[in-house]
């Protein structure tokens, strides 16, 4: 019998603010631009995309083009998403 795979949606599992932090400043630590838009899509995602678009006054479309694989969203499309997440970003010196 075969097995059947599932895909794996991490959005499923960022349900509190703690978790939501601690996933993007792991991801943050592996220094991968692809890799961390991901993990802001999948907290958007989490968050709910039309509650995000309406709080970043993005269109819902137009994030979830941004934060499609391989998609290179602009620098300040990322920030207004991130406030719209109640969210920020913090510098500390590389260890």
């Amino acid at each position: 019998m075969a097995k059947k795979l599932i895909k794996f949606d991490a959005a499923a599992y960022l349900d509190n603010e703690e978790t939501i932090a601690e996933y993007l400043s792991a991801v943050m630590e592996k220094n991968d631009l692809d890799l961390l838009l991901a993990a802001v899509g999948d907290v958007a995602k989490a968050r709910g995309m039309a509650t995000i678009a309406r709080d970043s006054g993005l269109g819902r479309e137009s994030l979830y083009k941004a934060f499609a694989p391989g998609a290179k969203p602009r620098f300040d499309t990322v920030m207004k998403v991130l406030q719209a997440l109640g969210l920020k970003l913090q510098a500390e010196p590389a260890r």
